[in-house]
């Protein structure tokens, strides 16, 4: 007996292969995270191998580099100077901050770059959590809530395209949102972290920010690992409030997740593949144990197979270049 199926057909040639490919992959689909501080050097990551936190003349070259490779959007994330982080991050609405700043500096050399920016306390903190600590310890979610409203505003007065809450508070989207469109922002838009898990892979990202918690752990506010029908409440409560892009933090460890927001929403979903994850595929790679770009575009296609319409990732300089 001989198969009437043979599945192998399709796969004989690359010209074949072509026609039943279902998953693309293009720079489209890519936004660059970028850390950037005030100092006059590029100072590299130690736990991630070949990214750094860029001097404002560093960050230029590089977005420069990345953008003639087609790499069109970016997302920035400050490394705030010790002296300026207090308990309710006040410097975070600073309008001659780091982060404005450099939107500003950014926006014009480059009009047609989108900037998302990171909206969140953990930078700015001298607690270094993503809400305002109460004096028993706990996380203070409306007081929090109000402080990122600020936060959210001045990233738009700079020229921010996308803003960015990834805090995890209760009912912060509607109060950007809110602000946003009072202050006549109404073209800003929300790119809510939807379901950011309290996760092991973010080690590297608190070395590039010096942003580790002080004290206990993000888990009342961020996710349970162990949960994924919660992430369909948050997804929810996101579009009632006004969000205009959803994300899923972690990507590689969380795909079943990506599906599932994926299935149940029209919105855009992004996805964000972490320091954690970026640094075991550098590790392995340097090693000789992976190649390096089959490795990662493997990696990228999973995530973007899972339902991700974008991903953040540190390899998108790369691989906007190999593509």
């Amino acid at each position: 007996m001989h198969p009437t199926q043979r599945p192998r057909r399709n796969r004989k040639s690359a010209t074949i292969r072509g026609y039943c490919r279902e998953t693309h992959l293009g720079r489209e689909h890519l936004v660059y995270p970028l850390f950037i501080h005030e100092g006059s050097d590029d100072q590299p990551i130690a736990s991630m191998p070949g990214c750094h936190r860029w001097s404002p003349d560093g960050l230029l070259k590089e977005v420069e580099a990345a953008h003639h490779v087609g790499v069109g959007s970016i997302i920035l994330f400050p490394a705030i100077d010790e002296s300026l982080k207090t308990s309710r991050g006040e410097e975070s609405s600073n309008p001659e901050g780091l982060v404005p700043n450099t939107i500003r500096r950014l926006k014009s050399q480059w009009p047609d770059l989108t900037i998302l920016t990171d909206v969140a306390l953990d930078p700015y903190s001298s607690d270094g959590h993503d809400g305002i600590v109460s004096p028993e310890g706990t996380i203070l979610n409306d007081e929090t809530v109000a402080v990122l409203t600020e936060q959210a505003l001045c990233h738009a007065r700079a020229g921010a395209d996308i803003v960015a809450p990834s805090d995890m508070m209760d009912g912060r989207v509607s109060a950007i949102r809110a602000a946003l469109d009072s202050e006549g922002f109404q073209d800003v838009s929300i790119l809510s972290y939807t379901a950011k898990y309290a996760s092991a892979f973010y080690g590297p990202f608190r070395d590039a920010l010096d942003s580790a918690p002080r004290f206990g752990d993000k888990k009342t506010y961020q996710m349970d690992p162990a949960n994924a029908r919660e992430a369909l409440r948050e997804l929810r409560l996101d579009e009632a409030e006004g969000a205009d892009m959803v994300m899923v933090k972690p990507a590689g460890p969380y795909l079943d997740v990506i599906r599932r927001i994926r299935e149940a929403t029209t919105l855009p979903v992004f996805a964000y593949q972490v320091s954690g994850e970026y640094a075991m595929l550098k590790g392995a790679c340097e090693r000789g144990w992976l190649d390096e770009s089959r490795a990662v575009m493997e990696s990228l296609l999973s995530i973007r197979r899972a339902g991700a319409d974008v991903i953040l990732t540190y390899f998108a300089r790369q691989i906007a270049e190999s593509l």
